[in-house]
């Protein structure tokens, strides 16, 4: 049975990875600078990583959210305790899609009105209403379109407010640090602006972390660059390192009611195994503070590249942006010099999301071999 083709790919086959090394099928190895969409946070086959989930899969890998699962609430009280998330109630789910999904679906469960303010250039995930609060009308199907979303600039704060005086919006949802749509920002004064708006109106705010959480951004969270206080907080990527798990923070203010949020998969015993093995070596490593180390070291020597015109993000979520398209410049970058990097809806953006382990050294190789294709 041939697979359906939606990728466009590469011709390369990994089989094996080590830290921030991946090896293909003829023994090639590759420097790792996307991680698989951010995913590989803690590196891979981290040992702790390998030994958590090897352990668990021996006692028991999985069973459905009709019993009691322990691990699914040390997982929380270790989310919560790292995060700083004081109060915050954790549901499990399986994806960053999945985490909008259910975000969305509970700002219009607890206030009772339906639409959606999104911004330009956002990515929240490709199901139901996830995708229709995705700036991107090339992934969004007749059935996504029937939701009711507002695309705004960033950085409007009067449009914002506008459209929450109208009194039918749920929910406002943001990145912080915009992922697939470039590294864009808005300023601390559009954050926590829209931040007041939603108290006032009645609507969630709810935090797109899929990708910029779990450290990336140099804190724990991106929005904590800022003096807001999100009602509902979305994860993902990052979190299992490898394997599927996504999540919802929910503020303490929001009532659970049995049956409003349901999933077969979420929580189940292995992925909290694997969670648990990203938040312990995250504190045991230190690896927020090497964010930071390696953020400032590479920002630094991508000052010394003229063709470089913008660098974009925080912490480990970088954009280079040049002045022409950089397909080429990355294919150049993978086949001749052995380096994953990523793209963005911005053609002339090169991502770069490596493992928060990272060291100079693979910096200083990533330029000297950025120089060269350049």
């Amino acid at each position: 049975m041939p697979l359906f083709d939606v990728y466009p790919l590469y011709s390369v086959t990994p089989v094996s990875g080590k830290d921030i090394f991946v090896y293909d099928d003829k023994e090639i190895e590759y420097l790792d600078l996307y991680g698989g969409h951010a995913v590989i946070s803690i590196g891979h086959a981290h040992p702790n990583y390998v030994k958590a989930i090897t352990n668990q899969v021996e006692k028991l890998g999985f069973y459905s959210n009709a019993i009691q699962n322990p691990l699914q609430l040390e997982l929380a009280n270790k989310l919560e305790a790292l995060s700083g998330c004081k109060g915050y109630e954790l549901f499990l789910c399986n994806s960053g899609a999945e985490a909008n999904e259910n975000a969305l679906k509970l700002a219009s469960f607890k206030t009772g009105k339906s639409r959606v303010v999104a911004f330009k250039n956002g990515f929240h995930g490709r199901t139901s209403a996830a995708v229709a609060a995705t700036d991107n009308p090339n992934i969004i199907a007749p059935i996504n379109a029937q939701q009711a979303v507002t695309i705004l600039p960033l950085n409007d704060v009067e449009a914002v407010k506008k459209e929450l005086e109208k009194g039918d919006v749920c929910a406002v949802i943001v990145e912080f640090i915009q992922g697939v749509g470039g590294l864009d920002q808005a300023t601390a004064k559009f954050f926590e602006q829209v931040d007041q708006l939603c108290k006032v109106n009645n609507t969630f705010f709810i935090a797109d972390e899929v990708q910029s959480g779990y450290g990336r951004s140099g804190k724990f969270f991106a929005f904590q660059y800022y003096n807001v206080a999100p009602d509902i907080i979305s994860i993902a990527k990052g979190m299992g390192n490898g394997f599927p798990i996504g999540g919802v923070l929910i503020h303490p203010s929001i009532e659970a009611k049995h049956g409003m949020l349901g999933t077969t998969f979420g929580g189940n015993h292995l992925a909290c195994a694997a969670g648990l093995a990203v938040l312990n070596t995250i504190e045991e490593d230190k690896l927020l503070e090497n964010v930071h180390t390696i953020s400032e070291y590479f920002i630094s020597k991508a000052k010394t590249i003229p063709q470089i015109k913008n660098i974009k993000g925080r912490g480990l979520m970088i954009g280079l942006e040049f002045d022409f398209e950089v397909g080429e410049l990355r294919k150049k970058l993978i086949y001749e010099n052995h380096i994953f990097t990523g793209g963005a809806s911005n053609k002339k953006l090169i991502r770069i999301l490596p493992p928060l382990t990272i060291k100079k050294q693979h910096v200083d190789q990533f330029f000297e071999a950025l120089k060269k294709a350049l």
